[in-house]
């Protein structure tokens, strides 16, 4: 049956608010399996990274797939009263996150060091801390955690929020932006990278030993290399490896209370987010000026061998292109 052509846009519409719903409640069941409190506080939350990169992919008119996923997920886990004041805050967290990085003059090529910079303290942090006081404020007000307990999971759901959009949105955009495929060469180069950050966490994140920060080599050698290609699935296997070390309570976070775990785990994952972003933002902005700066200097010299047969004697002697 076809579609009568005014019912189109509105097919379209409701294609793009399922697709963000469904994308939404697999997230949201992936970052459950790390719950910490009540089964419902995680120290990684890739919802809210999804539910930014909607907005910033398809505009502010995609919130009611966010809601409606949201509310779905926390249905299941609660009543139905705090299930419609947390999903409002899973909601009005991406949006106001959304409207302040729109505001700010947010790239999502991500190739100047103020995104970055924007994307960290506005996208994440500020941001996702009205999702963390109406989230919290719910459930506190539904009797499921104490007084004495509110900024411990407060803190939780902060940095959970926070490291979802701090780790999804630099890897999808940096996939979106990519420009496939790969010399050989490059491709082993960057498989060689992952393989070795997967491998170093997994002893990290087991071992009692404090071994966590030898990742930021690996880190640090992906955003050089591959900027923001190469950095953010280090930082997302290194993140979500600690994640479930410190949900399992092995390996450096073995016989810690709640609290003492989670300034551990998210002094880690923050650390790891913010080197492998701003270092990548960086470095890709350094590139961009090399690159406008070649450009100027091979139109000046085709600017002065145009000319030369007017100059005469006069012209500056051509230099062969050194590097």
């Amino acid at each position: 049956m076809l579609i009568p052509p005014r019912l189109r846009p509105w097919g379209r519409y409701g294609l793009h608010l399922l697709v963000v719903a469904a994308c939404y409640y697999g997230g949201a069941r992936l970052g459950l399996l790390q719950a910490l409190v009540d089964d419902q506080v995680t120290p990684l939350w890739p919802p809210t990274g999804v539910a930014l990169l909607a907005l910033l992919l398809g505009g502010v008119r995609l919130w009611p797939g966010i809601a409606i996923a949201a509310f779905v997920v926390n249905a299941t886990l609660g009543d139905s009263s705090s299930a419609f004041l947390i999903s409002v805050g899973n909601t009005l967290g991406p949006v106001v996150a959304f409207l302040l990085l729109k505001h700010s003059g947010f790239r999502m090529e991500m190739d100047r060091t103020r995104d970055a910079l924007a994307l960290v303290f506005l996208g994440a942090f500020a941001g996702m801390a009205v999702s963390a006081s109406i989230g919290t404020g719910a459930l506190l007000f539904a009797g499921t955690i104490d007084s004495a307990g509110f900024w411990s999971t407060w803190s939780v759901w902060w940095t959970g929020d926070a490291m979802g959009v701090l780790i999804l949105v630099p890897l999808v955009l940096a996939v979106r932006g990519a420009r496939f495929p790969f010399r050989s060469a490059r491709t082993a180069e960057l498989a060689a990278l992952l393989v070795c950050t997967t491998g170093v966490m997994l002893i990290a994140a087991s071992s009692p030993l404090r071994l966590l920060y030898v990742v930021f080599p690996f880190a640090v050698w992906g955003a050089l290399r591959f900027q923001h290609l190469g950095a953010a699935p280090c930082a997302l296997i290194a993140t979500a490896l600690a994640a479930r070390g410190a949900a399992a309570g092995i390996g450096p976070f073995a016989a810690m209370d709640l609290l003492p775990r989670m300034v551990t785990l998210q002094a880690f994952n923050t650390t790891v987010a913010l080197t492998t972003l701003v270092l990548s933002a960086v470095i890709a902005e350094r590139n961009e000026a090399r690159r406008a700066i070649e450009q100027t200097c091979t139109q000046l010299a085709a600017v002065v061998e145009q000319y030369r047969p007017l100059l005469g004697d006069e012209a500056p002697p051509s230099r062969p292109d050194v590097r």
